[in-house]
């Protein structure tokens, strides 16, 4: 006897032959037509049928089917700009899976565009530089404007705000697309208009139409035609006699509005007797007029000095300088600084002396008199002390991190009339105190790292800042203590504490970890220390790693797989399938199916992607009854990993017309053939009455309709079993031009075995795997071959499988 499985696959597959176009944005539940009606589907049945929508790995389902109406409703919002981008045409390929028996249905669904997107220019402002002297007419590109939606929704036309200086051009190119140029309608004129603000328009072709702005910002840009001009034609001003060298005598100021090198005023004297010349001094960048001599009141009360202001292209004006000399007070007070104390700590608390002043004036009475004061907005200020000394304290608390060093003017001035002042500056430093942790420069971070990376590699670095000052600002980085999958972090990663560079302690595998995380701490040389933490995520991503798994046929040595197939069937019968799995993810694991050789290399062909295997023609007598295939089975990794295994298939309608096969049985059961033939003769003797009434019944059985002779003890591995599997005289769950029956005789070991048989002789679309069996029947070969047939009859043996 022989064990047989038989596998049943039916897979009816229909055109694209339906299609819906619908517009984008529908609303979740939005009917977009009848799918059962329009496929010819029984809308009663498609509960039962369990009818659903499939899709591949990682897409959306964006239809589904109510298996009440038949009606496609949409499941999830669909965006045209999402799925389709800009192409013209968005169509999406969908299918409908029914099962008992299973069929797939595909139908096309083409998603229209919406005005649902507004143009939008990348630049939240266009920024232009135009000189003033540019000619009326000049023209100023314009970025162009963008917009999701395709055909009359996109961009459609520009609109500039109305204004006086500019015109739009709106330039279309071969495309389609179009772009705005700023024509220049009136000549610019900087110094009455230093920039010029406008704002562009673009507007789509929707309904409503959708339009977005962008702000354009015009900078005039300078031309030297305008010269110098003094803030004042004439400068009095009044000069007490003996006034020290460098004293100020007076400021001129001269302004020029065009810009850069045509607005630069220089300063200078006209002409003056050498006497002025060794008295007076002009700064010329400044206009700052100072003493280099003594002057005296006896020798001249009143000083005219005429002065000189020209610009950088030469264009220049003239003003005068008047001096009047007073005799009055001619010395100011001194200041002196007695001690400093610098640096100051950054937090010494307010009122804290940081240094000691003091101020002399040699003139006597009022003219000596002094009172001192400090500039504003500095945490200081002066406290009177002894005669003529003043404390310089804080009044407020210091921050280094802030302001590092200060200059501090203090002014000293006299009751003299005038009063005569001058002024000392005073700097000093700020020392640091460990008062700021610590800074991360993200959030978080997140690390991305191949699976079966060296060990000691770099995966990502983090990095902290602190303000404060050396060794207090130093920062140091280690890993927080914490356990991954029950392990200490410190065994999957490494951190360098100077730089922040993260580092793989071992070689990570995407299938056993995919992602962990990690607190690093990041810590100051302050004392005492200042710290602050931060999460970093490592995430591990798939390499092509894992060679693809064949599940059937099985890879078991120790079983002979062999597959069964009808002499009658035709093009396209399905013959067996190539079932096969990967451990990898993503495309390492999309796996394709290719025959690398076969006996007949024209007679049989594999599905790509499902694995099936189906005849290419008609059987013929002529071909062999043997054929053998090697599969191999690639995944879509780089480099690409495969695996093989071999199918040995039969043509046969008959088990007897394979002499191999009938050996086999012969050899393994020749170990039971004495016990076996003990029992035959002993059963011959008792029952010899009972054996001629058998050959009576066997003979009008013969007559009847073959039977199946398998019974519940046949144990068919439900793992290879496709799902709609036709139980054997048609009462299955297949159509009734998919049922068939299958039987066995009666008789001896030699006897035919008769295979899957349609009701519809046009069709075949099944799989039949015959594998080696550990028992066999006995071998009566001894016995006259009436006695062996009978005996048989008498005692059929079940069909076991392994």
């Amino acid at each position: 006897m022989f064990s047989v499985v038989f596998f049943l696959l039916m897979l009816d597959t229909a055109n694209g032959d339906v299609s819906y176009s619908f517009p984008e944005e529908m609303k979740r539940g939005s009917v977009i037509g009848n799918l059962a009606k329009d496929l010819g589907l029984d809308v009663s049945r498609l509960s039962s049928r369990k009818a659903r929508m499939d899709t591949e790995v990682n897409e959306m389902r964006f239809c589904g089917i109510n298996l009440n109406t038949g009606e496609l409703t949409v499941t999830e919002r669909i965006d045209r700009e999402d799925i389709c981008e800009k192409k013209a045409s968005c169509v999406i390929n969908q299918e409908l899976v029914l099962e008992n028996p299973l069929e797939l249905h595909r139908f096309i669904i083409n998603i229209q565009d919406i005005n649902d997107n507004s143009p939008f220019f990348k630049q939240s402002a266009i920024k232009l530089e135009i000189r003033e002297s540019a000619v009326k007419g000049s023209r100023y590109l314009l970025d162009e404007a963008h917009d999701a939606d395709v055909g009359v929704n996109s961009v459609q036309s520009y609109i500039l705000q109305n204004n006086n200086q500019f015109l739009l051009n709106v330039v279309t190119r071969e495309n389609g697309r179009k772009y705005g140029e700023l024509v220049l309608n009136k000549e610019l004129d900087r110094e009455q208009q230093k920039e010029v603000n406008l704002v562009l328009i673009a507007v789509d072709g929707g309904t409503p139409p959708r339009s977005g702005t962008v702000a354009i910002h015009v900078t005039v840009l300078d031309a030297n035609d305008n010269a110098p001009v003094f803030s004042q034609a004439v400068y009095k001003v009044s000069l007490p006699e003996n006034s020290p060298v460098d004293t100020v005598v007076v400021t001129v100021s001269a302004t020029d509005v065009d810009e850069g090198q045509n607005g630069e005023v220089i300063y200078a004297f006209g002409h003056l007797s050498e006497t002025h010349l060794d008295t007076f001094s002009l700064d010329p960048v400044s206009g700052v007029i100072k003493l280099k001599g003594a002057i005296d009141y006896e020798k001249a009360s009143l000083v005219e000095l005429p002065i000189q202001a020209k610009d950088g292209q030469g264009l220049a004006s003239y003003s005068a300088v008047v001096i009047n000399v007073v005799d009055v007070n001619d010395n100011a007070p001194i200041i002196i600084t007695k001690s400093l104390n610098s640096p100051v700590p950054e937090n010494a608390i307010p009122g804290t002396e940081v240094g000691i002043i003091n101020v002399q004036d040699r003139d006597s009475e009022n003219n000596g008199q002094v009172r001192c004061s400090i500039q504003q907005n500095v945490p200081f200020k002066l406290l009177p002390s002894i005669k003529n000394y003043y404390s310089l304290v804080t009044t407020g608390e210091l921050d280094r991190e802030l302001v590092s060093d200060y200059n501090i003017t203090i002014t000293a001035t006299d009751e003299g009339s005038p009063p005569l002042s001058s002024s000392k500056n005073i700097h000093f430093t700020v020392s640091d105190v460990n008062d700021n942790p610590p800074v991360f420069e993200e959030q978080n971070y997140r690390a991305h790292v191949q699976e079966n990376n060296k060990p000691g590699s770099s995966i990502c670095s983090v990095s902290a800042t602190d303000p404060d000052w050396r060794q207090n600002g130093t920062v140091v980085y280690s890993l927080l203590p914490s356990d991954v999958k029950v392990s200490a972090v410190s065994s999957f990663l490494s951190i360098n504490g100077d730089t922040g560079v993260i580092h793989a302690v071992r070689s990570f595998d995407y299938e056993h970890l995919k992602s962990f995380k990690v607190l690093v701490l990041a810590r100051d040389n302050g004392s005492p220390p200042l710290s602050s933490n931060v999460t970093v995520t490592v995430f591990i991503t798939d390499e092509n790693d894992n060679t693809p798994q064949i599940l059937y046929p099985s890879l078991d040595g120790n079983s002979f797989m062999t597959e069964m197939v009808p002499k009658a069937a035709p093009a396209g019968s399905l013959v067996s399938k190539v079932i096969a799995v990967d451990a990898d993810s993503g495309q390492n694991a999309w796996l394709t199916y290719h025959i690398l050789k076969a006996s007949d290399p024209g007679l049989f062909t594999i599905g790509v992607h499902s694995g099936e295997i189906r005849t290419q023609r008609d059987l013929s007598e002529s071909d062999s009854m043997k054929q053998n295939i090697i599969v191999s089975v690639r995944d879509n990794g780089q480099p690409s990993l495969s695996a093989t295994c071999a199918l040995y298939l039969l043509i046969s309608d008959n088990l007897a017309e394979v002499p191999e096969l009938k050996d086999m049985s012969h050899d393994e059961s020749s170990s039971k053939l004495t016990f076996y033939l003990i029992i035959a003769l002993v059963s011959v003797s008792t029952f010899f009455m009972t054996f001629i009434i058998i050959i009576l019944a066997v003979r009008f059985c013969r007559r009847g309709k073959p039977r199946l002779l398998f019974d519940g003890a046949v144990a068919i591995p439900s793992a290879y079993l496709p799902p709609n599997y036709a139980e054997v005289e048609g009462a299955g769950t297949l159509r009734s031009t998919y049922n068939y029956d299958a039987y066995l005789t009666t008789g001896s070991r030699s006897s035919d075995f008769k295979f899957v048989r349609s009701y519809n002789e046009g069709t075949l679309t099944a799989d039949m795997t015959l594998k080696k069996n550990n028992f066999a029947v006995n071998d009566l070969e001894g016995l006259d071959a009436d006695i062996s047939d009978c005996l048989q009859r008498m005692f059929p043996l079940k069909l076991l499988l392994q």
